[in-house]
């Protein structure tokens, strides 16, 4: 499947995006959230070429071009090996991909803005054999958690941080 996330600010723009992309192409939507300052829309098909000719539509509303997106920026990251046990359960209290198992190493991305998340999470899972355990693309800051190996997770944690480094757009 080829998937897109849109994210706007004012959030309310997220209703009139969700329009255009649906009438535009054959998408179907899977996530739609709107809160104070953002507003967050993924659609999907499993032909690419709705899901950008969608793109391009929403591009076309917002009279925007794609070189006019605005560049992620790495506000944090965190690797722990050898998750603790009580750790381990308090992440799994809440996330909501696969568990994190005590003993298996931990990484922990955080970028602005949140959508990029998505990208990081797809290059990581691509790169090595990892869990996610949650993506968070909500909010000021996206949220990706992965585990595994120490050295599966390292190989993952580089594939995201390279994708995201790699992305034009502006400061």
């Amino acid at each position: 499947m080829a998937e897109l996330y849109i994210e706007v600010a004012p959030g309310n723009e997220i209703f009139r995006c969700a329009d255009v992309a649906l009438k535009a192409a054959d998408v179907r939507p899977a996530l739609q959230v709107v809160e104070r300052e953002f507003g967050l829309l993924e659609i999907h098909s499993r032909n690419q070429a709705e899901v950008v000719a969608a793109g391009r539509a929403v591009l076309e509303h917002l009279h925007l071009g794609e070189e006019d997106r605005v560049k992620p920026k790495l506000a944090s990251s965190m690797f722990v090996t050898n998750v603790n046990p009580y750790q381990a359960q308090l992440i799994n209290k809440w996330r909501k991909g696969n568990l994190l198992i005590p003993g298996r190493s931990l990484y922990v991305l955080e970028v602005a803005p949140a959508a990029y998340v998505a990208l990081a999470a797809n290059e990581a899972e691509k790169a090595a054999d990892i869990s996610i355990v949650e993506v968070r693309a909500l909010g000021r800051f996206g949220r990706l958690f992965i585990s595994g190996t120490e050295s599966d997770v390292q190989a993952a944690a580089s594939a995201a941080t390279e994708a995201l480094n790699a992305l034009e757009g502006k400061a």
